[in-house]
């Protein structure tokens, strides 16, 4: 199981909020470091000193990149369903049976997994 980090998980991290730092750290115990891809991390960094406590954290996270594969991948997907957010679209992209993802855009994610066929886990930030 995998843990997969939306922009919503980051925001809790940088607000210091206990419940999300448990299960970062959860992860972290078991080996298996959270998975995000670069565009989630787009959504958040603005490069702030004020964002020290973000910066440690996604030294410790498996951050994929948005490439051309994942993002045609995302695009393919987002046309199924007729969404439109190419970010979200990515993540659920990267989430495989099992995994659990933390989002805080439940909706439209459950369309994008149920496309996908994958069995996920969606958990509040």
């Amino acid at each position: 199981m995998t843990l997969l980090l939306d922009a919503a998980a980051f925001i809790a991290l940088e607000r210091n909020e206990r419940p999300m730092w448990t299960r970062l750290k959860a992860s972290v115990g078991l080996g298996e470091p959270p998975v995000t891809h670069s565009g989630v991390v787009g959504q958040v960094w603005r490069g702030s000193p004020r964002q020290a406590r973000l910066a440690t954290v996604l030294a410790g996270i498996d951050m994929k990149p948005l490439d051309r594969d994942l993002g045609r991948s995302a695009g393919e997907l987002l046309a199924a369903c007729g969404l439109s957010d190419v970010i979200d679209a990515a993540l659920a992209r990267l989430a495989l049976d099992g995994d659990e993802i933390i989002t805080s855009d439940r909706e439209d994610m459950e369309i994008l997994l149920a496309a996908t066929g994958q069995h996920v886990e969606l958990l509040r930030p």
